[in-house]
């Protein structure tokens, strides 16, 4: 990130370029870890939405560490979702589906 950061010479555009940076992050972290809770719902596991984090507030996703990494590395991670597999009407199913919804989200 910081290398394609460098290329701008102005100083606002390097400030517009970290903050589409750091929004597109936001957007991203927030729909996937929602995806995660939104199928698992589906799916019959009210876990997620009782828990509250069936949200796009990015508060409810955030872990400190892993948006240092984020900042740092360009690799980084958010709060997991909670499930309970017990809850789902297919286990395996109900399994398959919530951890691709993730991946498939993003």
């Amino acid at each position: 990130m910081f290398g394609y950061i460098r290329q701008f010479a102005d100083l606002g555009e390097k400030f517009l370029a970290i903050v589409a940076y750091l929004g597109a992050i936001v957007l991203a972290i927030c729909v996937h870890e929602v995806s995660h809770g939104f199928i698992a719902y589906k799916c019959g596991d009210p876990t997620a939405k009782l828990n509250g984090r069936l949200t796009l507030n990015p508060m409810k996703h955030f872990n400190i560490m892993g948006l240092l990494m984020f900042a740092i590395v360009g690799i980084g991670f958010a709060n997991p979702v909670p499930i309970n597999p017990y809850n789902f009407k297919n286990r395996k199913k109900g399994m398959l589906l919530t951890a691709s919804a993730g991946v498939i989200s993003n």
